[in-house]
């Protein structure tokens, strides 16, 4: 009996259920991860930015003067760009943690 306490003490046999909980906790903090709204907001932003400041870019002088002169399209899509690299950056930093499986049993 000793010998086995000894043994888990120096982390030389693995208790099964121990394990299955960690993979557990890894999968959950994958999906976490996977479904969260800053990467869903921040693609999509980088997405549309880059598409209207790529029309930007490619404005007509009738489009340019009806605008007043301003490359609205260009400058919107460096806004949406950035705002969506932002949310990315935000995300990668600060990484979103699982909920403990009794946390909603507790409110």
């Amino acid at each position: 009996m000793a010998d086995n306490a000894d043994r888990y003490q120096h982390g030389e046999a693995h208790d099964p259920l121990v394990d299955r909980t960690e993979d557990s906790r890894e999968a959950r903090s994958a999906a976490a991860r996977l479904f969260d709204i800053r990467r869903v907001i921040g693609g999509l932003f980088v997405v549309y930015g880059l598409i209207v400041g790529l029309m930007g870019l490619f404005d007509t002088s009738a489009e340019i003067d009806k605008a007043q002169g301003v490359r609205i399209n260009l400058w919107a899509g460096l806004v949406m760009l950035v705002f969506g690299l932002l949310m990315l950056l935000w995300q990668r930093l600060r990484p979103t943690e699982p909920p403990e499986p009794g946390a909603a049993d507790e409110h």
